[in-house]
C-alpha cells in the first residue's frame, strides 16, 4: 500500500476558512483505501473545536532549531472517518483565535509548521512516497525536503506535489524577512528562487523545488502560464508545464443532495424539481420578507464581497436590476464598501435586494435550493465550488468564462438545445447584464427549455469520484517514475 501525506493549514471538519479545507478534508475519503494509505497533517490550533481536541491522543514530542531558538514540537493524532490526522502542537505559534493573522507572523508560523511536518515523519517512522503540499502555507516543504535528502537517507525517495488552490496568495513580503522566516542560507536557497515582484515569495520557491504541480482546474492550469493570471510566476510555471496538472475539485454529493438535505424547505430530485423547486423559492421569499411569486427572477450570490468575485460589476448594474422583475439574494461578507452598498440597496429596494452580510451554511443551502439562478461574475476563479452546488440543486449558473467556471458551465444554445447555464466572456458589467436579461427571458417565456437546462445540470456528476480518480492516476504516474 502506497503512503501519501497531505500537508495543509486547514481541513474540515477541524478548521475551515475556505474551500481549501473542503478539498483536503474530502479527497482522501474518495481515494481507494485498499491501494493508498493517505494521511493528513495540520496545525493544532487552539481554535479547533473542543469536540475534536478532546479526542486527540499524544504520540510524541521533540525539539527543533528554528528562528534562532530551540522550539517544542508536539504530535497528536486522531482517526476520523477512517483517515489518520496528525496535529503539530506549539503554543507559541498555534494558540490563536483564527488560523491566519498578519503575513509577517504567518510566514514564520507556517515555515515552522512545514519543517516540523517533515521532521516528525522519521520520529513516528511513517515514510510517505508522495507528499502533497497545499497552497503557500506548506509551499516551503519541498525546499526543506531538498535539504533533508542531502543528509538523511530516510527522506531520499520522497516526491512532492505542490497544489495551487489560488495563485494570488503566495506567502509574500519584504525579501529579507521572507528569507529570515524560511531560515535557509543563500547556498541552500538562492535569492533568485525566492525573489518575486520586488520582494520574496515562498510559493515561488515551492513551485521550483516541487516534483509536480497541480491546480484546481484544467482551465486555471492554462491561465496561470500567462502574464494576465500568472501573478509574476507565469514564466516559472510555464517552464514546468510538462509536470503541471489541472484537476477539477468536486463536491460532496452526500452533503449537497436536494433529495435528502435537511436544511432546505422541500426535498426534490431531478424528476420533481419542476414542481418542488418553486415551493422552495416561495418559502425563501417569505422568510426574507420579499414579494412571493414566480414572476420574479430570483438570483443568488454566495460569495466573498470583493473585486475578485466581480462585485464591482454587480455594483455597476445594481440600479438597473432593481427596476426589473429581479430579486438578488446575497449571502457573504467582504469589503466594507460592498457591504454598505448592499445594505443601502436592501433598504431602498427591499422587494429586489436581500443582503445577508454573514455566512450561514443553512442559508446557503436554502439559496441553492430556492433561487432560479446563481451569479458568479468572477475576475478570476481557479475552480469555483458554488456553481457545482448550484447545478446539483437545479439552480442555473450565470458566470464569467474564467478558470473552473469556464470548465464546468456550458453556455445555453437555443438552437442545439444544449448547455447547463449562461456565461459571458469579457469582464464587463453590461455584458453581464445582457446575459442576466437573456437568462431571465428564457426563464419567463421558454419554461420547457429552462427546465431542460436545469435537468442537464442536475444529471451531471461533479462529485469527488471523478476528481479522486484523476488524483489516483497522478499518484500512480509519480510512483511509476519514483
Amino acid at each position: 500500500m502506497e503512503k501519501i501525506l497531505n500537508i495543509t493549514s486547514e481541513c474540515v471538519p477541524f478548521i475551515k476558512t475556505g474551500g481549501l479545507a473542503d478539498v483536503v478534508g474530502t479527497l482522501p475519503n474518495y481515494c481507494d483505501h485498499n491501494r493508498y494509505d493517505i494521511r493528513v497533517v495540520l496545525p493544532f490550533y487552539s481554535c479547533i473545536g473542543n469536540e475534536y481536541k478532546e479526542k486527540v491522543t499524544d504520540i510524541c514530542s521533540f525539539y527543533i532549531e528554528f528562528a534562532g531558538r530551540t522550539q517544542y514540537v508536539g504530535i497528536k493524532t486522531l482517526i476520523y472517518n477512517e483517515i489518520q490526522y496528525y496535529f503539530i502542537d506549539n503554543e507559541n505559534y498555534f494558540n490563536v483565535a483564527k488560523p491566519y493573522s498578519q503575513m509577517s507572523a504567518d510566514l514564520e508560523k507556517f515555515c515552522f509548521f512545514s519543517k516540523a511536518a517533515l521532521l516528525f515523519l522519521e520520529k513516528i517512522e511513517f515514510k510517505p512516497s508522495i507528499i502533497q503540499c497545499h497552497d503557500w502555507e506548506s509551499s516551503v516543504v519541498p525546499v526543506y525536503l531538498n535539504q533533508l535528502k542531502a543528509t538523511q537517507p530516510f527522506y531520499k525517495d520522497m516526491k512532492t506535489i505542490m497544489t495551487i488552490h489560488n495563485l494570488c496568495y503566495q506567502g509574500t513580503g519584504q525579501f529579507d524577512w521572507v528569507r529570515g522566516a524560511v531560515g535557509l542560507s543563500r547556498e541552500q536557497l538562492p535569492d533568485e528562487h525566492l525573489a518575486s515582484r520586488g520582494g520574496g515569495s515562498i510559493l515561488k520557491a515551492g513551485i521550483i523545488y516541487a516534483d509536480y504541480i497541480t491546480t484546481v482546474s484544467q482551465a486555471y492550469a492554462r491561465e496561470i502560464q500567462t502574464p494576465e493570471y500568472g501573478e509574476g510566476l507565469d514564466g516559472i510555471i510555464e517552464g514546468k508545464k510538462d509536470r503541471l496538472f489541472g484537476i477539477l475539485n468536486g463536491i460532496d454529493y452526500q452533503e449537497y443532495n436536494p433529495a435528502t438535505d435537511t436544511n432546505i424547505y422541500k426535498n426534490f430530485d431531478v424528476n420533481s424539481v419542476r414542481e418542488l423547486k418553486r415551493e422552495n423559492k416561495f418559502c425563501l421569499q417569505s422568510e426574507l420578507h420579499m414579494p412571493v411569486g414566480d414572476d420574479y427572477f430570483m438570483i443568488g450570490v454566495i460569495s466573498r464581497l470583493t473585486d475578485q468575485k466581480g462585485l464591482d460589476l454587480i455594483n455597476s448594474v445594481l440600479e438597473d436590476l432593481c427596476h426589473e422583475k429581479i430579486q438578488l439574494v446575497v449571502l457573504g461578507t467582504g469589503d466594507y464598501e460592498y457591504e454598505r452598498l448592499l445594505e443601502d440597496y436592501e433598504r431602498r429596494y427591499h422587494d429586489n435586494v436581500s443582503a445577508s452580510l454573514f455566512y450561514s451554511d443553512e442559508r446557503a443551502h436554502k439559496i441553492y435550493a430556492s433561487c432560479d439562478a446563481l451569479l458568479m461574475p468572477s475576475r478570476f476563479e481557479p475552480c469555483g465550488l458554488c456553481q457545482l452546488m448550484a447545478l446539483r440543486y437545479g439552480t442555473v449558473p450565470i458566470v464569467r468564462e474564467t478558470g473552473g467556471l469556464k470548465e464546468t458551465v456550458v453556455p445555453y444554445d437555443n438552437i442545439a438545445q444544449t448547455g447547463n447555464g449562461f456565461s459571458f466572456t469579457n469582464f464587463n458589467a453590461y455584458d453581464m447584464l445582457n446575459v442576466i436579461r437573456y437568462a431571465k427571458h428564457v426563464f419567463q417565456y421558454e419554461k420547457d427549455h429552462w427546465y431542460q437546462i436545469i435537468q442537464r445540470g442536475m444529471n451531471q456528476d461533479f462529485s469527488w469520484n471523478e476528481s479522486a480518480r484523476k488524483y489516483q492516476n497522478l499518484y500512480d504516474t509519480i510512483l511509476q517514475y519514483k
